[in-house]
């Protein structure tokens, strides 16, 4: 507890912003899977396996969009990751103009769910998510969850 006139505590250790870019290309995919797992461990953010497991699979499949519909238009993307006292967010920015949009569940497609599955895994997580244009004209996607469940 600060007592009045006291500075501020110093941010917990494994707080911090980092971000990697990769190219376009489905190699991208497991990298950076790796890396923000990777990097988890090496910051000691204090995540719950469950949350890590959600978190990896959102990479897994925003990096994967980035690879399937922006790569024409944007051979790079940005993975960064966000760390604060109880949230860890993950987004990936690429330098396409299409927002996706969370599409329902059709039972007749055998793709297109991605961001569905994102939405799903955030709230179930007590997150949040979404995508918001880039002054450049692309997009970043982004999720943020609890490092411990919220139920």
């Amino acid at each position: 507890m600060e007592s009045p006139g006291s500075a501020p505590a110093d941010p917990v250790s494994y707080e911090g912003v980092w971000r990697f870019t990769a190219p376009t290309v489905d190699a991208s995919v497991p990298g950076a899977r790796h890396a923000v797992r990777d990097l988890l461990g090496r910051q000691g953010a204090p995540i719950e396996e469950d949350v890590l497991q959600g978190l990896l699979l959102i990479v897994s499949e925003l990096v994967t969009n980035a690879v399937k519909h922006a790569a024409l238009l944007s051979p790079e993307l940005a993975v960064e990751v966000a760390i604060v006292a109880d949230r860890v967010r993950v987004s990936v920015e690429d330098g396409h103009p299409y927002r996706p949009t969370a599409l329902e569940t059709d039972s007749a497609q055998t793709g297109g769910r991605g961001l569905l599955l994102v939405k799903v895994i955030t709230a179930e997580a007590g997150g949040a998510c979404d995508v918001e244009h880039t002054a450049s004209g692309g997009k970043i996607i982004w999720a943020e969850l609890p490092l411990r469940p919220q139920f």
